[in-house]
């Protein structure tokens, strides 16, 4: 549920040092909250070098031993949660309660993963046909060895962990390249390690800026997790070409919200309103469109405007939501409510005075035309575009004509039709009558298509994802016909041939 806008540079994220470290910032006042250090390609080689044989000790552990293990950083976790939660807020300027929350989000997926990837990966027999009758077959999923993953800033702990979770479930060890916005939660999340496995570097960190990801993409890991842009992700992936390095890329959003002429129109706007301000609308799967059934247009409106205005932005643990973590996105998100403006779009609620240098009031958009930036771009603010639809053909038509796949989510009271709805959406998740409600399950797989990426993190499609898929067979007894032979007999053949004909030619 999260997204990295692009690589960001010491500038305008944190202060580089000539000592090669760098300071992590307090984006809601610029107080420097630790310092870290930028490894280099040789300080990124010799973690990996420790990840290699961690990762052997850890894949010969087995399922049972390694949930057992999982389950105590879980624990490990969930009793520092208040302590967590407080890195995160700092360093990303949420509020705790939200830091919190993500927190839990992480307990929930990690203790999923540990629970799962023995049922998920076992062995097991598949069936074979008539010309392999003889031998027993099994897939099974081994461990890839040391996975690498790249991980964002607005949700530096739920978002990683999600690819780090399953990634150790399935028998890996881990190097883990947190934003360096958030390096104190990377931190954290290693140390928590280390206080349950001390002795084995299963879970690791490296720090700096988009160097040190270069680095450990060219560092030999066997796959790379990457949370960021698209723009970003093209970047990695040409690294991981050299090698062939596989990569799965969890990148933006441009989630689209239908809302139906049946909709509960208060369930609706209060969803809607939520999501238009989650993290302070830098979220992938936040709401940035929305398309409404022109009957209950301006009744949508109203009341989508009236939850709005109880959302309020601040440094204190008591405002809805932080600053903008990364600087620089305030420029983006004041860009595309001018675009809107330019070309013909009128504010339903804040404008461009809600835009100051940390905060955004959030800002309702509508008669906006589908080619502005506001519309096909992410924003990644507390922005959201509301349009009337003639119907639900017109609101998937639309929902559809940007290049992200994400997220979206479909409100009426008739579920069967909501159910119809979500799966003519071009998205990898969508959720009927809830915003982002396929976030919180663990079992779903997550991920996108098109400019929002590849590859699935989260439920079994996730242990998959960090896993090998391995086909074994073994003879259960000699074949009565010998084909696999370099002077097959003639008889073996004619009776092939006729059995094949049986099966297949009729």
């Amino acid at each position: 549920m999260t997204h990295d806008v692009s690589t960001p540079s010491a500038s305008d994220t944190a202060t580089s040092d000539s000592d090669r470290t760098f300071t992590s910032l307090d984006p809601r006042d610029g107080s420097v909250l630790g310092r870290y250090r930028i490894m280099d390609a040789a300080d990124v080689a010799a973690t990996v070098d420790r990840a290699r044989s961690a990762a052997k000790w850890w894949g010969e552990l087995g399922f049972r031993d390694r949930r057992e293990l999982l389950l105590d950083f879980k624990k490990a976790i969930a009793t520092g949660a208040d302590s967590l939660a407080s890195q995160i807020s700092a360093e990303t300027g949420k509020p705790h309660g939200a830091g919190y929350f993500e927190v839990m989000l992480t307990v929930e997926y990690l203790d999923w993963a540990a629970r799962n990837a023995q049922k998920v990966l076992r062995p097991r027999r598949v069936s074979t046909t008539m010309p392999s009758m003889n031998q027993k077959a099994i897939v099974e999923y081994l461990p890839l060895g040391v996975v690498g993953v790249i991980g964002p800033w607005n949700f530096p702990a739920y978002t990683p962990m999600g690819s780090i979770s399953f990634a150790l479930a399935a028998g890996n060890a881990v190097v883990f390249k947190p934003s360096e916005l958030t390096p104190g939660v990377g931190t954290w999340l290693e140390n928590s390690w280390n206080s349950v496995v001390p002795d084995h570097p299963v879970l690791q960190i490296v720090t700096g800026f988009g160097e040190t990801g270069t680095s450990l993409v060219r560092s030999g890991v066997d796959k790379i997790a990457f949370t960021g842009s698209g723009a970003t992700a093209r970047k990695v992936m040409a690294v991981c070409a050299e090698t062939l390095t596989p990569i799965v890329a969890e990148c933006g959003g441009k989630d689209a919200v239908i809302v139906a002429a049946d909709a509960d129109l208060d369930k609706a706007a209060s969803a809607a309103a939520f999501g238009t301000v989650l993290n302070g609308g830098q979220a992938c799967v936040g709401v940035e469109r929305i398309y409404v059934a022109a009957p209950v247009y301006q009744q949508f409106v109203d009341k989508l405007t009236a939850a709005l205005s109880r959302a309020r932005p601040g440094p204190d643990d008591t405002a809805t939501y932080g600053p903008m973590t990364l600087p620089r996105q305030v420029d983006v998100v004041r860009r595309h409510i001018l675009d809107a403006l330019d070309h013909g779009a009128t504010t339903v609620m804040g404008g461009l005075d809600s835009v100051r240098d940390r905060y955004i009031e959030p800002v309702v958009l509508k008669d906006v035309p589908e080619t502005s930036a506001a519309v096909q771009e992410e924003t990644f603010g507390p922005t959201v575009v509301v349009d009337p639809v003639r119907d639900l053909d017109d609101a998937v038509e639309r929902a559809n004509s940007t290049h992200y796949g994400l997220g979206a989510a479909v409100f009426s009271r008739n579920k069967k039709k909501g159910l119809q709805t979500a799966r003519r959406i071009r998205s990898g998740a969508a959720s009927v009558n809830s915003v982002g409600g396929f976030g919180t399950v663990p079992a779903l797989p997550f991920g996108g298509i098109g400019e929002s990426g590849f590859g699935r993190i989260h439920g079994a499609d996730g242990l998959r994802e960090f896993s090998r898929p391995h086909a074994v067979t073994v003879e259960r007894f000699r074949p009565p016909l010998n084909l696999l032979t370099v002077d097959a007999s003639e008889r073996d053949m004619k009776i092939a041939k006729r059995m094949f004909r049986m099966r297949h030619a009729r």
